[in-house]
């Protein structure tokens, strides 16, 4: 009894190792980044340039004085753009099984900042739709200013995290070159 006790642990034991060998086998290889995570990391570099630019470039009319359609005009450009980031925050989600650790965190990191951006937008939109005679305020002055540092703030993450990915493959490229473990 004592005997057949033991042979059915030892044959549970053995059945697990030989069903955990094959994960615990691919653990130690890395799991390549995802190209088409990589390319739309770089989109949304672009997209998010442009809309520093023109956040920057709004906050000009908070020391300048221009019609309120020059304002809804430009802070819609900018909702445009967020949308676009968003479009494509969306596909790096969609791609998320794909992607490699890092591009699962690029995407975790920079989604909560969009998302803020949007609201901000979207605050920005409802301050020039009912105060449309009132657009030199220090509240609206504020609003700008945020929207351009978060704006910023947004498009460093993306860049940091496409340096990276580029640093990345370089040095596992380089590693292969020189027929390094593990590369």
């Amino acid at each position: 009894m004592r005997k057949a006790s033991y042979m059915l642990g030892f044959t549970l034991l053995a059945a697990a190792c030989f069903y955990l060998l094959p994960a615990l086998l691919a653990s130690d290889k890395p799991i390549s980044d995802s190209p088409e995570v990589t390319e739309l990391l770089t989109k949304a570099k672009e997209r998010a340039a442009q809309l520093v630019r023109d956040a920057d470039e709004m906050q000009m009319f908070a020391v300048k004085p221009f019609v309120p359609e020059t304002h809804a005009h430009k802070i819609n450009t900018i909702k445009d753009h967020v949308n676009k980031i968003g479009e494509v925050l969306q596909q790096m989600e969609n791609a998320r099984g794909s992607a490699s650790p890092w591009q699962q965190r690029s995407i975790d990191r920079i989604t909560p900042l969009a998302r803020e951006l949007a609201a901000n937008i979207e605050t920005t939109i409802d301050h020039i739709n009912e105060n449309q005679s009132r657009l030199n305020t220090q509240q609206y002055k504020e609003y700008l200013k945020v929207n351009y540092e978060v704006s910023s703030n947004l498009s460093e993450l993306i860049d940091d995290f496409v340096e990276y990915g580029n640093a990345k493959a370089n040095y596992e490229r380089i590693g292969s070159q020189l027929e390094l473990p593990g590369h």
